[in-house]
């Protein structure tokens, strides 16, 4: 429980942004029994849900073994980098791009460091970063908006996986090509460090608890199972087998949540403000779900515009290929470059700048990859 409250203390910008717009709109809209129909429980219950489950297979060391695996069968610079960044890029869309970026980024750090190839620190760890927001497009639950936009609009999921399958295709092709500005790509590996990199599994008892709570969780999300015995199932078994992993999820995102729940579902129930931002809105929910990502990053800003339209698959792709661009398109960008700043406080600056070079190139690409399709639909 300590570490919940000190997670809060820290005083996330994102979430005091979304609990001021809930307690100002609350002056106008005031507080009744109707905001508990603002928040949307079930995919609340389902992103707990899988955090701690996510937690649970991360403490018993199953992606670090995974990773560790497939390292030790490359032998080139450009296989290395490309096996990091494409465990991201797969990774995401069954762990979230956070978990994967928290995961496989001080993964890489370590393995690069050890193989003395810190010249391919930058540009690797900015494409692990590209790739986790890309590859979490393609499933519902490879990011939080995405789950919440699952929810609400009630499509099916080979629906969802139709709507994001081609941006998630060129967003491959173009990893592939940006394996090219790897430095030293073809050299061999300095294999000597990289044995004591593969960890061992941790209780086997617990990995199979959690792979089988990890398939309830996908029954949960294609809705054959309601999510409220899915929490439960979830709270009573990892409660009892290690409570601690309860804790370990991230609450400051779920709070967060609740917040821009209140203050969205308030400025619908205005009707002046209601009506311009319907307006607004109408025809041009890709372009303002991106630029609106830029500035407050996408989970944000899916909560603010969810409710003020009904064409969810321009905001779907929207808010998905806004989680290009800037450092804060998408929060999940931050930790990476948090990991890299801490170890290479010098280099910070041209991190960022290798970070929105190769962001813009594919937010170019994925922009025009939406006006072919659009035009395509037309």
């Amino acid at each position: 429980m300590g570490r919940v409250f000190k997670n809060i203390r820290k005083i996330d910008t994102v979430l005091c942004i979304a609990w001021i717009l809930a307690i100002v709109s609350a002056f106008f809209v005031h507080p009744s029994k109707e905001y508990l129909s603002y928040i949307d429980f079930r995919s609340l219950g389902i992103l707990w849900g899988l955090m701690v489950i996510i937690q649970g297979l991360k403490e018993n060391s199953v992606f670090d073994r995974i990773a560790g695996f497939l390292l030790s069968k490359v032998t080139k610079s450009w296989q290395l980098s490309a096996v990091l960044i494409f465990m991201c890029f797969f990774g995401s869309m069954l762990i979230t791009n956070d978990v994967a970026l928290i995961t496989f980024v001080p993964f890489a750090l370590m393995i690069l460091h050890g193989c003395r190839r810190e010249d391919m620190m930058i540009p690797t760890v900015v494409l692990q970063t590209v790739a986790a927001n890309l590859g979490s497009m393609l499933t519902p639950i490879g990011n939080p908006q995405n789950l919440y936009l699952y929810g609400l609009t009630g499509m099916s999921l080979g629906r969802f996986v139709l709507i994001m399958l081609p941006f998630s295709l060129v967003s491959a092709v173009l990893l592939v090509l940006s394996l090219l500005i790897i430095p030293g790509r073809e050299k061999s590996l300095n294999t000597s460090e990289r044995s004591s990199i593969t960890s061992q599994f941790g209780s086997t008892r617990q990995i199979i608890i959690y792979a089988v709570l990890f398939a309830i969780a996908l029954l949960t999300v294609v809705r054959i199972l309601p999510w409220y015995v899915f929490a439960v199932i979830v709270l009573v078994i990892v409660g009892g087998m290690d409570y601690k992993i309860l804790f370990r999820a991230d609450y400051v995102l779920l709070l967060t949540f609740i917040g821009f729940f209140i203050f969205t579902g308030n400025m619908g129930n205005i009707e002046v403000i209601s009506s311009f931002l319907e307006e607004i809105l109408i025809g041009r929910e890709f372009a303002i779900s991106v630029a609106l990502s830029q500035v407050i990053s996408n989970v944000p800003a899916t909560l603010m515009l969810s409710g003020f339209t009904f064409n969810y698959k321009s905001l779907l792709i929207g808010v998905n290929v806004g989680g290009l661009g800037t450092l804060i398109a998408s929060m999940a960008s931050l930790i990476s470059y948090k990991a890299y700043s801490k170890e290479y406080q010098e280099k910070s600056g041209k991190y960022l700048l290798v970070f929105t070079v190769v962001n813009v190139v594919f937010l170019i690409a994925l922009v025009l990859t939406y006006i072919i399709i659009r035009n395509l639909w037309i």
